[in-house]
């Protein structure tokens, strides 16, 4: 076709008839190629947009993609140090219950009273709540929040009082939300937990419950298990007392189905510790081991250090919780970008594929108009 005849035919005015017949068997063979296989198209979702707009979204998904592998290497990095402060703080912690224990055993005979294992009818509990700092860490912080919920409607429902201690920047914009929620104070850590971090909840707490305007101070954080897996659980903290024993003014028990860790029990008058199965059996002191101190004055050094350390522990568990799920998370966002990235290129190819195929089509089927015009 000369440049001449095509111009002609672009500028003519007058229409034009295309033996139908013709076109389609001599291009069969095209339509056949972008027709060929419907499974495979159907995978994939239409998209009313132009080849630049796939473009500038694959652009946007890889950027996303390197930001989200990006934290997971951070979190990955972080999580593992997080890991070996919950396992190195667990000998302490056992130690710490195997020295009240044997304490307890040589003090049997003894009356002892401690301000931290007075027992009085509930009235009103603190429930300490232990979110994350930040987001992007998946279903993290509403795991806990929906616990933490969970446990203010059961404690309504035995018509109890209730006080909130958020600890966690995502609790405390949580709970500053909701008015309807009684929140005593907000509490916000930076970085990984220190003695010092669990010593301010410590002490708000003990005032608390020495002051008795609290009857019952739990426990409420997510217990790190492994890398894929943790748990939001309840531990009573105050007072050091038997799960179940904790009643109130009718007789009913208000003890939360999970309590978690150890419990400085009294049975039958006297003190006792209720360990938890990973605790291994204590040797104890010698039998002709005697105390310079007495057994009362040594427990109450001891009780708040107990409570600070299952502070700090809890603390822990928290930020490795916090940061396996961040890693998770952002692991499933990094794999999801890269199979978002690759249905967006199958669909641009397509897309440039069927632009170039129907050039090709106009330009035959002008080829064919003015073969038999």
């Amino acid at each position: 076709m000369s440049q001449l005849k095509l111009s002609s035919w672009v500028s003519s005015d007058q229409p034009f008839h295309i033996p139908n017949h013709l076109f389609i068997q001599r291009h069969s063979k095209l339509f056949q190629s972008n027709t060929s296989h419907p499974s495979k198209l159907s995978n994939f979702r239409t998209i009313n947009c132009s080849l630049r707009d796939i473009r500038e979204r694959i652009a946007s998904v890889t950027n996303t993609q390197k930001i989200t592998e990006a934290m997971k290497l951070v979190a990955a990095a972080k999580v593992r140090r997080a890991q070996e402060a919950v396992v190195n703080s667990r000998p302490f912690s056992e130690s710490l219950i195997d020295v009240l224990y044997s304490i307890n055993q040589q003090a049997q005979l003894e009356d002892i009273d401690t301000p931290l294992t007075n027992v009085r009818p509930v009235k009103k509990v603190a429930l300490v709540v232990i979110t994350g700092e930040r987001g992007l860490c998946g279903g993290f912080n509403k795991f806990v929040l929906r616990k933490a919920e969970a446990r203010i409607a059961e404690l309504k429902s035995l018509g109890l009082d209730y006080t909130v201690i958020s600890v966690g920047k995502k609790g405390n914009s949580y709970f500053v939300k909701r008015p309807s929620v009684s929140v005593d104070r907000f509490i916000e850590g930076e970085g990984f937990p220190t003695a010092k971090d669990s010593q301010v909840i410590a002490d708000e707490v003990f005032s608390l419950f020495v002051s008795e305007e609290v009857d019952k101070v739990e426990l409420l954080y997510t217990k790190f298990v492994s890398l894929i897996k943790s748990n939001p659980v309840i531990h009573t903290l105050l007072p050091l007392s038997a799960k179940g024993e904790i009643r109130d003014e009718n007789g009913n028990s208000v003890d939360a189905s999970e309590d978690e860790f150890f419990r400085l029990t009294s049975k039958e008058g006297k003190l006792a510790v209720e360990r938890d199965k990973s605790v291994g059996t204590s040797e104890g002191f010698l039998p002709n081991m005697e105390f310079e101190q007495d057994p009362a004055q040594i427990l109450d050094a001891l009780m708040p250090l107990y409570m600070n350390n299952q502070i700090l522990r809890a603390l822990q568990e928290s930020l490795a919780s916090e940061l396996a799920a961040r890693m998770n998370a952002m692991s499933n966002a990094t794999d999801n970008a890269i199979d978002l990235k690759k249905s967006l290129s199958t669909v641009y190819n397509r897309e440039r594929q069927s632009k170039i195929t129907n050039d090709i089509l106009e330009i035959v089927a002008g080829a064919e108009a003015l073969l038999y015009s």
